[in-house]
């Protein structure tokens, strides 16, 4: 099967033809998606200037999408670089602080993308707003039903992500230090209950990753 086939019918960029599920974080600085087609990436590119990508997806061998996203980027002059995320998990720690890493090293404007654009994105997005200042209810507005995000699914554990550093800003502690020092990912895994309705919905006809 063709890379395109795939990336159209089996990683579903047929519905992405012409839902962008596109977002402004911070203009001038970062921009959120679903998985851009070539063509889509090269327009983000000229109309926003785009300089560097970060794939939330991760390296995916199998995957059409990202094997034309990955070609396109650098015959456009883009940077492109994976920082996979969950959007079903606790966040893991090193993986975040890994991406506040390639915020703060790589060229802007940034694009992030995941597949859909509602879930993975939202977080790196989230966690975006909190780096610039913001605080954690901004940072979980990200997430939201606007983009295609379920907070009842077991997505709803990126909300609680943010929940739980809520009560640690109300104590005066600032994002990274509570990421670093308090964040127990297991802890927050254990305690989050999705409701099975949103699940099935959105795991069997959204088909999220």
């Amino acid at each position: 099967m063709s890379r395109w086939m795939n990336a159209l019918f089996v990683d579903h960029a047929v519905l992405r033809v012409a839902w962008r599920n596109w977002g402004v974080v911070e203009s001038g600085r970062l921009y959120r998606s679903n998985h851009p087609l070539p063509w889509q990436l090269a327009a983000a590119a000229r109309r926003h200037g785009i300089a560097s990508v970060i794939n939330l997806r991760g390296h995916r061998a199998a995957c059409g999408s990202d094997h034309l996203s990955r070609e396109a980027a650098p015959a456009l002059g883009l940077v492109h670089a994976d920082q996979p995320l969950e959007s079903r998990g606790a966040p893991h720690k090193d993986r975040l602080q890994r991406l506040i890493h390639l915020y703060r090293t790589l060229p802007e404007p940034i694009l992030i993308h995941c597949k859909s654009g509602a879930d993975r994105a939202g977080l790196a997005a989230g966690v975006w707003r909190l780096l610039q200042g913001h605080g954690a209810a901004r940072a979980a507005a990200e997430l939201s039903l606007r983009h295609g995000h379920f907070a009842a699914a077991k997505t709803g554990i990126l909300d609680e992500f943010f929940a739980e550093y809520a009560k640690a800003e109300a104590q005066g502690r600032d994002f990274e230090t509570w990421l670093a020092q308090d964040y127990d990912e297991v802890a927050l895994r254990a305690r989050f209950r999705p409701r099975a309705v949103a699940s099935w919905f959105t795991d069997k006809v959204l088909r999220r990753e």
